[in-house]
């Protein structure tokens, strides 16, 4: 196939492709404390090993929540490390990766290279605004672990803005304070994930 008809397939694909959810979130000035705090959380390294209690833990969870992603994700090492990855950024950011899983069921479909009409990007749609405030501007928001980093770095961060206030803490990441439809969404995938 001529490569004309190729990028005119992948453009019709992409014009085809659901929407991202991601709302107006807007770049607000943070202190320099948290700036600083957030800057150190986006800057640490990759883990030499997953955040699992065990090998046999790690296998449980991936064995229990990696078929439920065939759909989205079909080849089985990328699933394994995307859920290894989301294990780890969840679980270093005090937060529920099931919880995550459920954001980025809501946020981007599971779709890598998402781009949503405001511009938010990949997994987690995070606002490009944010590698200026606390990381670097060569920072790539569609490179899987440097997008979960972003996510929950940014979702931690609302949550103790909003004193663990759940609702609050999701309108803030969605860009839609006080409306419930988007934390409502969240939560509702966020149980399709949990561990029964």
């Amino acid at each position: 196939m001529p490569a004309r008809c190729r990028l005119g397939l992948l453009l019709i694909g992409l014009t085809l492709a659901p929407a991202a959810w991601a709302g107006a979130q807007v770049e607000e000035q943070l202190s320099a404390s948290v700036q600083a705090m957030m800057q150190h959380s986006i800057s640490d390294r990759a883990p030499a090993k997953p955040a699992f209690g065990s090998d046999q833990e790690a296998e449980r969870w991936l064995a229990a929540l990696s078929p439920r992603l065939t759909r989205q994700l079909p080849d089985e090492h990328q699933r394994r490390d995307f859920l290894t990855t989301v294990h780890y950024e969840a679980s270093r950011a005090g937060l529920d990766p099931q919880l995550v899983l459920g954001l980025i069921e809501v946020e981007s479909g599971f779709r890598k290279y998402a781009v949503s009409s405001a511009g938010a990007r990949g997994y987690m749609q995070v606002m490009p605004f944010w590698t200026k405030q606390i990381g670097a501007p060569e920072h790539n928001l569609f490179h899987l672990r440097t997008n979960l980093r972003y996510g929950c770095t940014i979702l931690r961060h609302y949550l103790d803005r909003e004193n663990g206030d759940l609702f609050r803490a999701l309108g803030r990441y969605n860009g839609s304070l006080g409306q419930a439809e988007y934390p409502n969404m969240v939560k509702g995938a966020w149980q399709h994930w949990m561990l029964r």
